[in-house]
Protein backbone atom coordinates (compact mmCIF):
# COMPACT_ATOMS: atom_id res chain seq x y z
CA UNK A 1 0.00 0.00 0.00
CA UNK A 2 1.21 3.50 -0.85
CA UNK A 3 1.75 6.27 1.65
CA UNK A 4 1.05 9.96 0.93
CA UNK A 5 4.72 10.81 0.53
CA UNK A 6 5.19 8.13 -2.11
CA UNK A 7 6.39 9.72 -5.35
CA UNK A 8 3.86 7.67 -7.29
CA UNK A 9 1.02 9.72 -5.85
CA UNK A 10 2.72 13.03 -6.61
CA UNK A 11 3.17 12.29 -10.29
CA UNK A 12 0.15 10.06 -10.89
CA UNK A 13 -0.75 9.91 -14.59
CA UNK A 14 2.47 11.45 -15.94
CA UNK A 15 6.00 10.43 -16.83
CA UNK A 16 9.15 12.12 -15.55
CA UNK A 17 8.97 14.69 -18.38
CA UNK A 18 5.44 15.69 -17.41
CA UNK A 19 3.68 13.95 -20.31
CA UNK A 20 0.44 12.06 -19.71
CA UNK A 21 0.81 8.26 -19.44
CA UNK A 22 -2.86 7.50 -19.35
CA UNK A 23 -5.37 6.83 -16.59
CA UNK A 24 -3.97 4.56 -13.89
CA UNK A 25 -0.33 4.78 -15.05
CA UNK A 26 2.58 6.92 -13.93
CA UNK A 27 6.36 6.80 -14.02
CA UNK A 28 8.39 6.51 -10.81
CA UNK A 29 11.59 8.40 -10.11
CA UNK A 30 13.53 5.17 -10.64
CA UNK A 31 12.22 5.06 -14.23
CA UNK A 32 9.76 2.18 -13.77
CA UNK A 33 6.16 2.59 -14.87
CA UNK A 34 3.51 1.88 -12.27
CA UNK A 35 -0.01 0.75 -13.26
CA UNK A 36 -2.97 0.12 -11.02
CA UNK A 37 -6.76 -0.18 -10.90
CA UNK A 38 -9.43 -1.35 -8.46
CA UNK A 39 -11.17 -4.59 -9.45
CA UNK A 40 -14.83 -5.51 -9.01
CA UNK A 41 -14.24 -6.85 -5.53
CA UNK A 42 -12.73 -3.55 -4.41
CA UNK A 43 -9.18 -4.90 -4.28
CA UNK A 44 -6.36 -2.86 -5.79
CA UNK A 45 -4.39 -4.57 -8.56
CA UNK A 46 -1.03 -3.12 -9.55
CA UNK A 47 2.29 -3.84 -11.20
CA UNK A 48 5.65 -2.31 -12.14
CA UNK A 49 6.96 -2.32 -15.71
CA UNK A 50 10.11 -1.31 -17.55
CA UNK A 51 8.29 0.41 -20.43
CA UNK A 52 5.07 2.37 -20.91
CA UNK A 53 3.68 -0.05 -23.54
CA UNK A 54 4.17 -2.95 -21.11
CA UNK A 55 2.25 -1.07 -18.41
CA UNK A 56 -0.56 -0.14 -20.83
CA UNK A 57 -0.85 -3.70 -22.16
CA UNK A 58 -1.02 -5.16 -18.66
CA UNK A 59 -3.60 -2.64 -17.50
CA UNK A 60 -5.79 -3.25 -20.54
CA UNK A 61 -5.59 -7.03 -20.15
CA UNK A 62 -6.18 -6.89 -16.41
CA UNK A 63 -9.26 -4.70 -16.76
CA UNK A 64 -10.64 -6.96 -19.49
CA UNK A 65 -10.04 -10.07 -17.40
CA UNK A 66 -11.68 -8.48 -14.38
CA UNK A 67 -14.70 -7.31 -16.38
CA UNK A 68 -15.27 -10.74 -17.89
CA UNK A 69 -14.59 -12.67 -14.70
CA UNK A 70 -11.27 -14.09 -15.85
CA UNK A 71 -8.32 -14.60 -13.51
CA UNK A 72 -5.72 -11.84 -13.41
CA UNK A 73 -2.09 -12.87 -13.78
CA UNK A 74 0.98 -10.86 -14.57
CA UNK A 75 4.77 -11.19 -14.57
CA UNK A 76 4.82 -8.94 -11.49
CA UNK A 77 2.29 -10.96 -9.51
CA UNK A 78 3.25 -11.19 -5.85
CA UNK A 79 3.34 -14.42 -3.88
CA UNK A 80 0.26 -13.20 -1.99
CA UNK A 81 -1.63 -12.73 -5.25
CA UNK A 82 -0.51 -16.08 -6.60
CA UNK A 83 -1.56 -17.86 -3.40
CA UNK A 84 -5.06 -16.37 -3.55
CA UNK A 85 -5.37 -17.24 -7.25
CA UNK A 86 -4.02 -20.77 -6.61
CA UNK A 87 -6.49 -21.34 -3.76
CA UNK A 88 -9.49 -19.97 -5.62
CA UNK A 89 -8.88 -21.40 -9.09
CA UNK A 90 -6.51 -24.39 -8.96
CA UNK A 91 -7.36 -26.30 -5.78
CA UNK A 92 -10.81 -27.47 -6.77
CA UNK A 93 -11.59 -30.99 -5.57
CA UNK A 94 -9.40 -30.89 -2.47
CA UNK A 95 -11.05 -31.38 0.89
CA UNK A 96 -11.84 -28.20 2.87
CA UNK A 97 -9.51 -29.39 5.63
CA UNK A 98 -6.57 -29.65 3.24
CA UNK A 99 -7.25 -26.19 1.81
CA UNK A 100 -7.56 -24.83 5.33
CA UNK A 101 -4.23 -26.40 6.32
CA UNK A 102 -2.56 -24.79 3.29
CA UNK A 103 -3.98 -21.39 4.22
CA UNK A 104 -2.99 -21.69 7.88
CA UNK A 105 0.61 -22.49 6.98
CA UNK A 106 0.68 -19.75 4.38
CA UNK A 107 -0.73 -17.04 6.64
CA UNK A 108 1.32 -17.94 9.73
CA UNK A 109 4.63 -19.05 8.22
CA UNK A 110 5.06 -18.41 4.48
CA UNK A 111 3.46 -14.99 4.04
CA UNK A 112 5.64 -13.18 6.64
CA UNK A 113 8.77 -14.20 4.70
CA UNK A 114 7.73 -13.79 1.08
CA UNK A 115 4.11 -12.63 0.80
CA UNK A 116 4.93 -9.21 -0.70
CA UNK A 117 7.72 -10.49 -2.95
CA UNK A 118 7.26 -10.91 -6.67
CA UNK A 119 6.61 -14.56 -7.46
CA UNK A 120 9.49 -14.62 -9.95
CA UNK A 121 11.93 -13.33 -7.32
CA UNK A 122 11.49 -16.16 -4.82
CA UNK A 123 14.66 -18.22 -4.36
CA UNK A 124 15.45 -21.44 -2.47
CA UNK A 125 16.94 -19.37 0.36
CA UNK A 126 13.57 -17.73 1.04
CA UNK A 127 11.87 -21.13 1.25
CA UNK A 128 14.59 -22.38 3.57
CA UNK A 129 14.13 -19.33 5.82
CA UNK A 130 10.44 -20.24 6.20
CA UNK A 131 11.35 -23.73 7.42
CA UNK A 132 14.22 -22.57 9.62
CA UNK A 133 12.02 -20.07 11.45
CA UNK A 134 9.59 -22.86 12.31
CA UNK A 135 12.21 -25.16 13.88
CA UNK A 136 11.92 -24.09 17.52
CA UNK A 137 8.19 -23.42 17.73
CA UNK A 138 6.57 -26.11 15.57
CA UNK A 139 6.40 -29.89 15.48
CA UNK A 140 7.99 -31.73 12.59
CA UNK A 141 4.58 -32.62 11.16
CA UNK A 142 3.58 -28.94 10.98
CA UNK A 143 6.86 -28.00 9.31
CA UNK A 144 6.18 -30.76 6.80
CA UNK A 145 2.76 -29.18 6.10
CA UNK A 146 4.44 -25.85 5.30
CA UNK A 147 6.95 -27.69 3.09
CA UNK A 148 4.12 -29.39 1.18
CA UNK A 149 2.12 -26.15 0.89
CA UNK A 150 5.07 -24.25 -0.60
CA UNK A 151 6.04 -27.13 -2.86
CA UNK A 152 2.53 -27.57 -4.24
CA UNK A 153 1.95 -23.84 -4.68
CA UNK A 154 5.20 -23.25 -6.56
CA UNK A 155 4.79 -26.43 -8.61
CA UNK A 156 1.50 -25.03 -9.91
CA UNK A 157 3.24 -21.73 -10.72
CA UNK A 158 5.95 -23.54 -12.71
CA UNK A 159 3.43 -25.71 -14.55
CA UNK A 160 1.59 -22.55 -15.62
CA UNK A 161 4.84 -20.86 -16.73
CA UNK A 162 4.60 -18.18 -14.05
CA UNK A 163 8.15 -19.05 -12.96
CA UNK A 164 11.01 -20.74 -14.80
CA UNK A 165 12.40 -22.81 -11.91
CA UNK A 166 10.92 -24.36 -8.79
CA UNK A 167 12.33 -22.44 -5.79
CA UNK A 168 11.97 -25.50 -3.56
CA UNK A 169 14.54 -27.53 -5.52
CA UNK A 170 17.18 -28.71 -3.10
CA UNK A 171 15.32 -27.37 -0.04
CA UNK A 172 14.78 -29.84 2.81
CA UNK A 173 13.55 -29.69 6.39
CA UNK A 174 15.50 -31.37 9.18
CA UNK A 175 13.13 -31.72 12.11
CA UNK A 176 11.92 -35.34 12.36
CA UNK A 177 8.29 -36.16 11.66
CA UNK A 178 6.45 -38.77 13.65
CA UNK A 179 6.71 -42.16 11.98
CA UNK A 180 3.66 -43.37 10.05
CA UNK A 181 3.16 -46.27 12.47
CA UNK A 182 3.67 -44.13 15.59
CA UNK A 183 -0.03 -44.04 16.39
CA UNK A 184 -1.93 -44.26 19.65
CA UNK A 185 -4.15 -47.29 19.99
CA UNK A 186 -5.53 -49.12 23.01
CA UNK A 187 -4.29 -52.52 24.07
CA UNK A 188 -6.94 -55.18 24.62
CA UNK A 189 -6.80 -54.56 28.36
CA UNK A 190 -7.02 -50.77 27.93
CA UNK A 191 -9.91 -51.16 25.52
CA UNK A 192 -11.87 -53.26 28.04
CA UNK A 193 -11.12 -50.80 30.85
CA UNK A 194 -12.20 -47.88 28.70
CA UNK A 195 -15.48 -49.48 27.58
CA UNK A 196 -16.34 -50.40 31.17
CA UNK A 197 -15.65 -46.82 32.27
CA UNK A 198 -17.60 -45.30 29.35
CA UNK A 199 -20.58 -47.64 29.62
CA UNK A 200 -22.49 -45.35 31.98
CA UNK A 201 -21.93 -42.21 29.86
CA UNK A 202 -24.16 -40.75 27.16
CA UNK A 203 -21.48 -41.14 24.50
CA UNK A 204 -20.91 -44.86 25.05
CA UNK A 205 -22.69 -45.97 21.88
CA UNK A 206 -20.64 -43.56 19.74
CA UNK A 207 -17.34 -44.83 21.14
CA UNK A 208 -18.40 -48.47 20.89
CA UNK A 209 -19.59 -48.08 17.28
CA UNK A 210 -16.23 -46.67 16.15
CA UNK A 211 -14.48 -49.60 17.83
CA UNK A 212 -16.73 -51.92 15.79
CA UNK A 213 -16.57 -50.11 12.42
CA UNK A 214 -13.45 -47.89 12.30
CA UNK A 215 -15.46 -44.80 11.32
CA UNK A 216 -13.76 -41.40 11.32
CA UNK A 217 -15.22 -38.95 13.83
CA UNK A 218 -16.81 -36.77 11.15
CA UNK A 219 -18.33 -39.86 9.52
CA UNK A 220 -19.83 -40.96 12.82
CA UNK A 221 -21.20 -37.48 13.60
CA UNK A 222 -22.70 -37.25 10.12
CA UNK A 223 -24.24 -40.74 10.16
CA UNK A 224 -27.95 -40.70 9.26
CA UNK A 225 -30.59 -43.39 9.48
CA UNK A 226 -30.95 -43.64 5.70
CA UNK A 227 -27.34 -44.92 5.61
CA UNK A 228 -28.32 -48.02 7.63
CA UNK A 229 -29.64 -51.06 5.77
CA UNK A 230 -31.31 -53.18 8.45
CA UNK A 231 -31.97 -56.14 6.14
CA UNK A 232 -28.46 -56.37 4.71
CA UNK A 233 -26.98 -55.27 8.05
CA UNK A 234 -24.70 -52.67 6.50
CA UNK A 235 -23.68 -49.06 7.13
CA UNK A 236 -22.90 -46.78 4.19
CA UNK A 237 -20.44 -43.87 4.53
CA UNK A 238 -21.36 -41.14 2.04
CA UNK A 239 -21.12 -37.83 3.96
CA UNK A 240 -19.54 -36.12 6.95
CA UNK A 241 -20.47 -33.40 9.41
CA UNK A 242 -18.24 -31.08 11.40
CA UNK A 243 -18.57 -27.88 13.39
CA UNK A 244 -16.54 -24.94 12.09
CA UNK A 245 -15.66 -22.92 15.17
CA UNK A 246 -14.38 -19.84 13.34
CA UNK A 247 -17.53 -19.57 11.24
CA UNK A 248 -19.79 -20.70 14.09
CA UNK A 249 -21.84 -23.17 12.09
CA UNK A 250 -22.11 -26.81 11.05
CA UNK A 251 -20.69 -27.86 7.69
CA UNK A 252 -21.79 -30.94 5.77
CA UNK A 253 -19.39 -32.44 3.29
CA UNK A 254 -18.42 -35.52 1.34
CA UNK A 255 -16.14 -38.21 2.80
CA UNK A 256 -12.40 -37.46 2.88
CA UNK A 257 -11.62 -39.03 -0.51
CA UNK A 258 -13.46 -40.97 -3.21
CA UNK A 259 -12.13 -44.16 -1.58
CA UNK A 260 -13.78 -43.11 1.68
CA UNK A 261 -17.21 -43.81 0.16
CA UNK A 262 -17.82 -47.34 1.36
CA UNK A 263 -20.37 -49.80 2.72
CA UNK A 264 -19.39 -51.60 5.92
CA UNK A 265 -20.95 -54.93 6.95
CA UNK A 266 -22.06 -54.60 10.57
CA UNK A 267 -20.81 -56.87 13.32
CA UNK A 268 -23.45 -58.27 15.65
CA UNK A 269 -22.38 -55.76 18.29
CA UNK A 270 -22.52 -52.80 15.87
CA UNK A 271 -26.00 -53.88 14.74
CA UNK A 272 -27.21 -54.07 18.34
CA UNK A 273 -25.77 -50.62 19.10
CA UNK A 274 -27.64 -49.03 16.21
CA UNK A 275 -30.85 -50.86 17.10
CA UNK A 276 -30.61 -49.58 20.69
CA UNK A 277 -30.12 -46.00 19.53
CA UNK A 278 -32.92 -46.31 16.96
CA UNK A 279 -35.34 -47.41 19.68
CA UNK A 280 -34.86 -44.08 21.52
CA UNK A 281 -34.97 -41.72 18.51
CA UNK A 282 -38.51 -40.46 19.23
CA UNK A 283 -37.83 -39.73 22.89
CA UNK A 284 -34.68 -37.64 22.70
CA UNK A 285 -34.45 -33.87 22.91
CA UNK A 286 -34.38 -32.18 19.51
CA UNK A 287 -33.23 -28.60 19.03
CA UNK A 288 -34.59 -26.30 16.26
CA UNK A 289 -31.29 -26.82 14.42
CA UNK A 290 -32.40 -30.35 13.52
CA UNK A 291 -35.10 -28.95 11.25
CA UNK A 292 -32.44 -27.49 8.95
CA UNK A 293 -31.17 -29.02 5.71
CA UNK A 294 -27.55 -28.51 4.69
CA UNK A 295 -26.10 -28.98 1.23
CA UNK A 296 -22.76 -30.27 0.00
CA UNK A 297 -21.20 -31.38 -3.28
CA UNK A 298 -20.87 -35.11 -3.87
CA UNK A 299 -17.21 -35.84 -4.59
CA UNK A 300 -17.99 -38.59 -7.10
CA UNK A 301 -20.69 -36.95 -9.19
CA UNK A 302 -20.22 -33.22 -8.61
CA UNK A 303 -23.94 -32.93 -7.82
CA UNK A 304 -25.37 -30.95 -4.92
CA UNK A 305 -26.66 -33.21 -2.15
CA UNK A 306 -29.04 -32.45 0.71
CA UNK A 307 -28.36 -33.35 4.33
CA UNK A 308 -31.38 -33.27 6.69
CA UNK A 309 -30.05 -32.85 10.23
CA UNK A 310 -33.20 -34.36 11.72
CA UNK A 311 -32.13 -37.74 10.34
CA UNK A 312 -28.90 -37.88 12.41
CA UNK A 313 -28.25 -41.07 14.35
CA UNK A 314 -26.34 -39.36 17.18
CA UNK A 315 -27.14 -36.04 18.86
CA UNK A 316 -26.17 -34.44 22.17
CA UNK A 317 -28.61 -35.53 24.87
CA UNK A 318 -28.42 -32.14 26.64
CA UNK A 319 -28.62 -29.71 23.71
CA UNK A 320 -30.54 -31.77 21.17
CA UNK A 321 -27.95 -30.75 18.58
CA UNK A 322 -25.07 -32.71 17.03
CA UNK A 323 -22.09 -33.09 19.37
CA UNK A 324 -19.09 -31.07 18.24
CA UNK A 325 -15.88 -32.85 17.27
CA UNK A 326 -13.93 -31.25 20.10
CA UNK A 327 -16.54 -32.09 22.76
CA UNK A 328 -15.95 -35.80 22.18
CA UNK A 329 -12.23 -35.41 22.84
CA UNK A 330 -12.94 -33.37 25.98
CA UNK A 331 -15.25 -36.10 27.25
CA UNK A 332 -12.68 -38.78 26.46
CA UNK A 333 -10.03 -36.94 28.47
CA UNK A 334 -12.40 -36.78 31.43
CA UNK A 335 -13.07 -40.52 31.31
CA UNK A 336 -9.34 -41.25 31.06
CA UNK A 337 -8.42 -38.95 33.95
CA UNK A 338 -11.09 -40.41 36.22
CA UNK A 339 -10.08 -44.02 35.49
CA UNK A 340 -6.30 -43.84 35.37
CA UNK A 341 -6.10 -44.34 31.59
CA UNK A 342 -3.54 -42.51 29.47
CA UNK A 343 -5.30 -39.75 27.55
CA UNK A 344 -6.22 -40.38 23.91
CA UNK A 345 -8.37 -38.66 21.28
CA UNK A 346 -11.27 -39.90 19.17
CA UNK A 347 -9.04 -40.93 16.27
CA UNK A 348 -7.28 -43.40 18.58
CA UNK A 349 -10.52 -45.44 18.60
CA UNK A 350 -10.28 -45.82 14.82
CA UNK A 351 -6.62 -46.81 15.21
CA UNK A 352 -7.66 -49.35 17.85
CA UNK A 353 -10.26 -50.89 15.53
CA UNK A 354 -7.66 -51.25 12.78
CA UNK A 355 -5.06 -52.73 15.14
CA UNK A 356 -7.55 -55.30 16.48
CA UNK A 357 -8.46 -56.23 12.90
CA UNK A 358 -4.84 -56.92 11.98
CA UNK A 359 -4.26 -58.83 15.23
CA UNK A 360 -7.23 -61.07 14.44
CA UNK A 361 -5.91 -61.92 11.00
CA UNK A 362 -7.87 -59.59 8.72
CA UNK A 363 -6.10 -59.19 5.34
CA UNK A 364 -4.67 -55.65 4.94
CA UNK A 365 -6.47 -55.21 1.60
CA UNK A 366 -9.81 -55.89 3.28
CA UNK A 367 -8.95 -53.50 6.10
CA UNK A 368 -8.02 -50.84 3.53
CA UNK A 369 -11.54 -51.00 2.06
CA UNK A 370 -13.24 -50.96 5.46
CA UNK A 371 -11.24 -47.93 6.60
CA UNK A 372 -11.68 -46.08 3.30
CA UNK A 373 -7.96 -45.61 2.65
CA UNK A 374 -7.08 -44.52 -0.88
CA UNK A 375 -3.85 -46.53 -0.82
CA UNK A 376 -2.91 -49.91 0.62
CA UNK A 377 0.42 -48.28 1.56
CA UNK A 378 -1.36 -46.12 4.13
CA UNK A 379 -2.92 -49.19 5.73
CA UNK A 380 0.33 -51.15 5.70
CA UNK A 381 2.47 -48.30 7.04
CA UNK A 382 0.11 -47.49 9.89
CA UNK A 383 -1.25 -50.79 11.07
CA UNK A 384 0.88 -53.69 9.98
CA UNK A 385 3.29 -52.82 12.77
CA UNK A 386 1.04 -54.89 15.07
CA UNK A 387 1.84 -55.36 18.74
CA UNK A 388 4.60 -57.15 20.59
CA UNK A 389 2.18 -59.96 21.45
CA UNK A 390 1.35 -60.39 17.77
CA UNK A 391 5.04 -60.55 16.86
CA UNK A 392 5.61 -63.32 19.39
CA UNK A 393 2.53 -65.18 18.14
CA UNK A 394 3.77 -64.80 14.57
CA UNK A 395 7.15 -66.29 15.41
CA UNK A 396 5.46 -69.23 17.16
CA UNK A 397 3.21 -69.76 14.13
CA UNK A 398 6.25 -69.67 11.85
CA UNK A 399 8.06 -72.08 14.10
CA UNK A 400 5.21 -74.60 14.14
CA UNK A 401 4.91 -74.63 10.37
CA UNK A 402 8.64 -75.06 9.64
CA UNK A 403 9.34 -78.49 7.96
CA UNK A 404 12.98 -78.29 8.98
CA UNK A 405 11.88 -77.83 12.57
CA UNK A 406 9.64 -80.89 12.34
CA UNK A 407 12.52 -82.92 10.90
CA UNK A 408 14.78 -81.69 13.68
CA UNK A 409 12.23 -82.75 16.30
CA UNK A 410 11.95 -86.22 14.70
CA UNK A 411 15.74 -86.60 14.61
CA UNK A 412 16.00 -85.52 18.21
CA UNK A 413 13.31 -88.01 19.19
CA UNK A 414 15.17 -90.79 17.33
CA UNK A 415 18.40 -89.97 19.10
CA UNK A 416 16.68 -90.13 22.45
CA UNK A 417 15.20 -93.54 21.55
CA UNK A 418 18.66 -94.93 20.65
CA UNK A 419 20.11 -93.63 23.88
CA UNK A 420 17.27 -95.26 25.80
CA UNK A 421 17.80 -98.63 24.00
CA UNK A 422 21.53 -98.46 24.63
CA UNK A 423 20.99 -97.79 28.29
CA UNK A 424 18.60 -100.73 28.52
Amino acid sequence: HLRREDPVLRIMGKNLKGKECGKGICQRKDGQYYARFVDRSGKRRDGYFATLPDARNWLEDARYQDKHGKPITSPDMTVDEWFEFWQAELLQGLSPNTKRNYRDRYVHNIKPVMGDMRLVDVKPMHCKIVLNRMEKKYAGSTIRQAYIAMGTMFKAAKMNHMIDAHPMDGVRYTKPVRAADDIHFLTIEEQERFLNAARSTHNFYQYALILETGLRTGEMIGLTWDAIDWKKRTLTVNKTLEYRHKQGHWRAGPPKTVSSYRTIPLTERAYDILKAVHATRNFRKQAPLLSETLTYIDRRTGKEMKFFLGDLVFINFRTGEPSKNSSYDTHLYKICDENGIERFCMHALRHTYATRAIERGMPPKTLQKLLGHASIKTTMDRYVHVTEESLVAGVRQFEQGDPANTQLEQTSAGDNTKKSDSAA
